[in-house]
Parts: structure tokens; C-alpha cells; sequence
């Protein structure tokens, strides 16, 4: 238990120093208008060793006799056998500024009853995006993380077998559209609304360029008008490298995170603790069975009775009630969880009861 929270006191220590670290505008920023774009397709994944869809799946056997019509084979739906062959769906992401000839991962998910995709190779496939345009196209051979195994009934599982990855599989064939400099006219969004943050970036390029050209108009957005000195295609990303390479101290919300399914606990630097008093203790509750048998006596004709004999014992562990001051930094939270020597899950029931006494001076977000 010492390891944990000796553990436990040095992240707290890091978000604390993380979050008083300044940060870069391209971090928690980005240009408006520059995006990737998601594309999406429809194809086939051959080479299976009898993982592949069944009879059920109609489309598959459709889409097999749709591809040999278009090498000359006609066949009948009814005489194929599609085991080897798995219907997919394959998506993946076009990063801005992507040009023809580039290649990108793409992620391919089983669309039918096929039972894994190991060993299996994509066929030709066009991806497009919302606009019906074919954004790419991929093929090649699928990279699964897992495994599946069946024999006699026993089946041995490890991660998702019917999802797999080509690195490198798609070919951009058709280049994405960027505008984020109309009318000499651009925005930084932050990835996270804040206004003080908002703020601090606009200052902090004012204050660079020695002008006002920048003005946070909400949350999230500032909005710059481009200097004329840098009104040119080269000069233009040089000025954008200047904005994004800017630091601040972005301002942090009071928040503790906490994941009760892991038992993990994330606190913010901001947060802080009124004066209170903390008792915490477990119950023990321990419960065990033990086999009793009545053996008749000889030639009584009796019967042998087994039962079980059943024993409760109850504990509660020793503790003390803690005082604590208004713990004003992480590393005052830090000490004083420390000091009541509690393990990781129990400062999530504390950290909880906090919040209800109207000590915790954060927001409480469970995930």
C-alpha cells in the first residue's frame, strides 16, 4: 500500500508541475479550417482459413459474384462457399494538406458473421468521403492484434479478431481543400472553451507583434487579421509558425477525475481543500463454510447426513480521525491523503464525501 500512494503522491506532483508549465498555442489550439476528412468504403477481405462469413451473409456472396462478373466468371450465388471471404468496412482519416500519392492507415471492421480476419488481404477498395468523391483507395494485407482459436468446444480468445489495420494501406488519390485565410481574415480555436485562456493567447500575440491584430470574440475562438508584411503564400506560413509557437500558461479548471472502474484518481492543480475533519475505515466481513458429516453407527442402518457448518466474522479496521488544514496546493492534498494512509480506491469514496461536506473547492467528474 506504501508503493501506491508514495505513487500516487509523485502524479500529483506532476499535474501540479504540468500545470504550471506554459504551454505552446499549438498544443491546445488549432488554425480554423485546416482538417483532415474521414472517408469510408465497402470491400472484401480474402485468404481466410474457414474464418469468413457464412451462407447467412447474403451481401457477401452478392459482392463475390459482382467482382468475378468482372473478371468473365459467372457463378451462382447458391454454389459459392464464402468462408474464405469476409464483407468489411474500411475507414480511415485523410490528414490536412494530404497530397496525391500519399498514404495513410486504414482501419478494416468485419460486416458480417465472419469469426476473425487473420491472414486475410484486402481487396482493392475506393474510399470516398460525405461528398460521394473517392478520396483513396486501399488494399493489402491485415495486421490483427489478437487471436482467435476453437477445437472441441473450447475457444480461446485474446483482444478483437474481427478488426484489423493496414499501416500504410490507402492511397490518397484526390487532395482535400483547405481555406483559413479568407480576406486575409483567420482563427485559433482552442480545443477546450476557456475565457481567460482565450484571452492570454490574444495578449500574448499582440504583445509579440507589437500590434493589436488579434481579439478573442468567445471562448474558443481569436480571430487575427493576417499584418500586410505577411499577406504572401511563403510569408503567410512563416506567420502562422510564429502565432502557434507562442507559449502561455493556459488557465485550468479546478477538476478532480475519477475513473471508479480502475480506481483511478486525477486532481487538478487548481484544487483546493476547506478545513475539515476525515474518519475512514472498512468493515471486514469474512465468511466461510465448513463440511460437516454424520456418520451413523454401525449396523444402525442410518444414513450418512453432510451439511455445511457456516461462521461470520465481522472487523472493522483501526483508524483515526484527521484533522486537516485548508490544503491550498496539490501537494498539500497530496500529504494529507498521504498521511491517512488510505489506498487509491478509498480516497475516491473520500474525495466523493468531500465534495458533499462542500470542502472540495473543484469540480467532481466520475467517468
Amino acid at each position: 500500500m506504501k508503493r501506491r500512494l508514495h505513487l500516487l503522491v509523485l502524479f500529483l506532483l506532476l499535474v501540479l508541475n504540468l500545470a504550471e508549465s506554459a504551454t505552446r498555442i499549438k498544443d491546445i489550439a488549432y488554425v480554423q479550417g485546416v482538417r483532415g476528412q474521414q472517408i469510408i468504403g465497402y470491400g472484401l477481405v480474402v485468404g481466410l482459413n474457414g474464418t469468413g462469413d457464412t451462407q447467412r451473409s447474403t451481401f457477401t456472396l452478392q459482392s463475390v459474384t459482382s467482382m468475378l462478373k468482372r473478371f468473365g466468371i459467372t457463378v451462382q450465388a447458391g454454389d459459392m462457399r464464402t468462408r474464405n471471404v469476409a464483407a468489411v468496412m474500411v475507414t480511415a482519416t485523410v490528414p490536412a494538406f494530404s497530397k496525391e500519392g500519399g498514404a495513410v492507415d486504414v482501419m478494416v471492421s468485419s460486416l458480417g458473421d465472419a469469426t476473425g480476419l487473420q491472414g486475410g488481404t484486402l481487396l482493392l477498395t475506393p474510399l470516398s468521403g460525405l461528398d460521394g468523391s473517392v478520396y483513396a483507395t486501399a488494399q493489402g494485407a491485415l495486421s490483427v492484434g489478437g487471436l482467435n482459436i476453437r477445437s472441441g468446444g473450447t475457444e480461446v480468445r485474446r483482444n478483437h479478431t474481427a478488426t484489423g489495420r493496414i499501416p500504410g494501406g490507402a492511397v490518397i488519390e484526390k487532395s482535400l481543400a483547405i481555406s483559413f485565410a479568407k480576406d486575409w481574415k483567420m482563427a485559433i480555436v482552442l480545443m477546450q472553451s476557456d475565457f481567460t485562456t482565450a484571452n492570454r493567447i490574444a495578449e500574448a500575440i499582440n504583445t509579440k507583434l507589437s500590434k493589436k491584430i488579434a481579439s478573442a470574440t468567445d471562448a474558443s475562438t481569436v480571430a487575427l487579421d493576417v499584418p500586410e508584411d505577411a499577406r504572401s503564400d511563403g510569408k503567410l506560413v512563416e506567420f502562422i509558425s510564429l502565432i502557434e509557437t507562442l507559449e502561455i500558461n493556459p488557465d485550468v479548471a479546478a477538476r478532480v477525475v475519477i475513473n471508479e472502474r480502475t480506481g483511478t484518481v486525477v486532481v487538478g492543480g487548481n484544487v483546493s481543500i476547506l478545513p475539515v475533519a476525515i474518519s475512514h475505515g472498512g468493515v471486514n466481513i469474512e465468511i466461510q463454510q465448513v463440511p460437516v458429516i454424520s456418520q451413523p453407527n454401525a449396523f444402525s442402518q442410518g444414513q450418512t447426513v453432510s451439511t455445511q457448518m457456516t461462521t461470520i466474522a465481522a472487523g472493522v479496521d483501526s483508524t483515526s480521525v484527521v484533522a486537516l488544514d485548508g490544503a491550498a496546493t496539490v501537494q498539500d492534498i497530496a500529504k494529507s491523503l498521504n498521511a491517512l494512509k488510505v489506498a487509491p480506491r478509498d480516497i475516491i469514496a473520500i474525495f466523493q464525501a468531500l465534495k458533499e461536506a462542500g470542502a472540495l473547492k473543484a469540480e467532481l467528474v466520475i467517468i
